[in-house]
């Protein structure tokens, strides 16, 4: 009987991905989510992120079924005592299949689909390992809630245990993570206080807070050898219905935390013509007071290196100096491993790096993830 429940439930969850592949491509990374190409994505009947975005805490923690993606985004650098350095990337997202529920008495019907990516990069041995998981968003196989905040697929979950204070839980063919999560600092809302724009037509921006600084302890395993770790993870929460323009061939995203306390994001956004889009944005997030946004005329992303990718034949950037010059900033960044590409149902470029670098004409030095889409394949997947 077990096994036919799931040959059905297989089967059934088949034709939802199925569904997914040809009503609406499923999200692709943090950005890209919300942000396909408009020519493949009907919106209509979905709500269209506009300001304000009156973001309020625990509620937007929460799910918003009411914006066709969304997703919840995590990655952190983390060490055991003598030194060996790991890095981790959870990220789950959901895309409605329709903004007009059907009312149906089974279990397994299902307006929303999950997808999460759970990859762990092994500095001291050069390896990294990713995975993909999908699940239609019914009979407790994947979901998220506000109050307590919980997001999960299968038994791959972060969850709040107190304010403040969430676990973290994944685990695949020999990888695992089991870690507690503890908030430093209030979320950081980006854009205009938690709008986003990506791109000068109605509606094209998400709903974009971050937690930049997240306390991180607990055990990662790799090849069934656990270790005992702590560091810092970074959170990203955006949801949204709109799109790209059609001239977007993808991003470099920057999440950087360093030593000293303080934080950086950036991204620019790639045209087809090789120009960056001037809706490319970022914050600056001090020790203490109020972060600053930064426009796409605050920043500067240089890159001095690139590799090719043997898996996909990508060729991506792998090597940076990003400049600030109003906060006398420079920090050059590189991969702890070249090799940290999702080869999963699309190719994408999601990696652990380190820091060095000035501020103020102080040396800092630091961890951070970068992202990088777009180089392989198209910026909407395929299946």
């Amino acid at each position: 009987m077990r096994k036919i429940t799931l040959l059905i439930a297989g089967l059934l969850l088949a034709g939802l991905l199925f569904l997914v592949a040809r009503l609406a491509a499923p999200p692709q990374t943090p950005l890209q989510a919300g942000v396909v190409s408009a020519a493949s994505i009907d919106t209509r009947g979905f709500t269209l992120a506009e300001p304000p975005a009156d973001i309020r805490f625990p509620r937007d923690h929460g799910p918003h079924p009411s914006f066709q993606t969304e997703w919840w985004y995590y990655t952190g650098n983390l060490e055991t005592q003598d030194g060996q350095h790991f890095g981790y990337q959870l990220t789950f997202f959901r895309r409605a299949l329709t903004h007009r529920p059907a009312e149906r008495a089974s279990n397994w019907a299902a307006d929303q689909a999950f997808m999460a990516h759970f990859t762990i990069s092994d500095v001291s041995t050069g390896t990294f390992q990713a995975s993909e998981r999908l699940a239609r968003g019914a009979a407790g196989l994947a979901g998220a809630q506000a109050g307590p905040f919980r997001v999960w697929l299968e038994n791959w979950s972060v969850e709040e245990l107190e304010p403040g204070v969430y676990s973290l839980a994944a685990e695949n063919e020999g990888m695992s993570l089991d870690l507690t999560l503890r908030e430093e600092k209030a979320p950081v809302l980006q854009g205009e206080q938690g709008y986003s724009r990506k791109g000068a037509g109605d509606g094209q921006a998400s709903f974009y807070y971050s937690l930049t600084r997240l306390a991180s302890s607990g055990q990662v395993t790799v090849n069934g050898r656990s270790h005992t770790v702590q560091g810092l993870s970074w959170m990203d929460h955006e949801y949204s219905t709109s799109a790209l323009s059609q001239d977007h061939v993808g991003w470099d995203w920057f999440a950087l935390q360093l030593a000293d306390g303080r934080e950086l994001m950036v991204f620019q956004i790639r045209r087809t013509d090789g120009s960056v889009d001037p809706f490319s944005s970022g914050v600056w997030v001090p020790r203490e007071g109020e972060p600053r946004i930064l426009s796409a005329q605050d920043f500067t992303i240089r890159v001095h290196d690139t590799w090719k990718s043997p898996h996909s034949g990508a060729e991506y950037p792998s090597r940076w100096t990003v400049a600030v010059p109003s906060q006398q900033l420079e920090l050059h960044i590189r991969p702890y491993l070249p090799d940290q590409e999702l080869n999963v149902s699309y190719s994408y470029w999601e990696g652990a790096v380190q820091i060095d670098g000035q501020v103020e004409s102080q040396a800092v030095s630091g961890s951070g993830y970068v992202e990088l889409t777009g180089y392989s394949g198209s910026m909407g997947g395929e299946f």
